[in-house]
């Protein structure tokens, strides 16, 4: 179920996740379309469904351009306040959460079109979907489960180096030696996530099954109860674990920022206002 309006989320974070506005406005006009294939992939659209889902998705966009980009616009100029100065990992953990409802309000627009979809699935895009997870599983367990831990560190640690790096230009040696030291001491679980995503699958298909001949306002309702369970987890290891993984990024993120230098803080002011330059001219077409 998380495939059907996952495809739906990719606007907010792709408006937040490209540099270049040439290359931010051609992703984000055209993410129907990436949306759609991207959907496709996991459900194998039948004739009726195609003309319906690609509707939805363009309407989404619409909506999304005209809703949400003012909010992700405002959502900066909070950023951009606090990039000159030092910050508090409570600070970062505000924008964190801000950007959480942000992408929460985009899944709750899609529930209805995703409802509709969800009573329409025929056993074989079920099986479809199944294959699909079942591929996406076994790429997680080659990119992350079969790693060393060693390798798994250094692996979060490329990552999370070419990211600031992009974001505050090049590095120190000290800032460098941090983020080493903060992935390897990271409490990040790709086991915990395997299953937590595995729970979800299943939790998906056994749902859409159920939903076969249902009416549409029935389904509405199981796929906003599924997507509210994965924004706020109930009890349990899996959402003590989100909880205190977001805690130790807010923590690492602000760190790394306080050790910043002013050319360096300067750099990332410069990339966030060029983001809400890139958003407002999205807004305006």
């Amino acid at each position: 179920m998380a495939r059907i309006i996952g495809g739906l989320l990719l606007a907010a974070g792709m408006a937040l996740g490209l540099g270049a506005c040439s290359t931010l406005q051609l992703a984000y006009n055209n993410l129907p379309e990436f949306g759609y294939w991207w959907l496709d992939g996991y459900l194998d659209f039948d004739g009726s469904q195609t003309p319906r889902v690609r509707d939805e998705l363009t309407r989404l966009l619409a909506w999304h351009r005209r809703q949400e980009l003012p909010q992700l616009v405002a959502l900066l100029r909070r950023a951009e306040a606090l990039a000159p100065q030092d910050v508090t990992p409570a600070q970062a953990c505000e924008l964190v959460d801000a950007l959480r409802d942000r992408l929460l309000a985009l899944a709750e627009e899609a529930e209805p079109a995703g409802a509709e979809l969800a009573v329409s699935l025929t056993p074989a895009q079920l099986g479809q979907l199944r294959r699909k997870y079942d591929k996406v599983n076994a790429e997680y367990r080659s990119d992350w489960l079969a790693l060393s831990p060693r390798a798994r560190h250094e692996k979060r640690y490329e990552r999370w180096l070419e990211r600031s790096e992009d974001f505050y230009g090049t590095l120190d040696a000290q800032q460098r030696n941090f983020l080493a030291r903060s992935a390897a001491q990271s409490i990040f679980s790709p086991a915990l996530l395997d299953a937590e995503r595995r729970r979800r699958q299943d939790v998906a298909l056994t749902t859409l099954r159920s939903l076969a001949g249902a009416q549409t306002a029935e389904a509405q309702r199981a796929i906003h109860a599924y997507v509210q369970s994965i924004a706020d987890p109930p009890p349990g290891p899996w959402r003590s674990h989100q909880q205190a993984l977001q805690r130790e990024g807010c923590r690492d993120f602000a760190t790394l920022h306080n050790m910043t230098r002013p050319d360096q803080r300067e750099q990332a002011l410069k990339r966030l206002r060029r983001y809400e330059a890139d958003l407002n001219a999205l807004g305006a077409q």
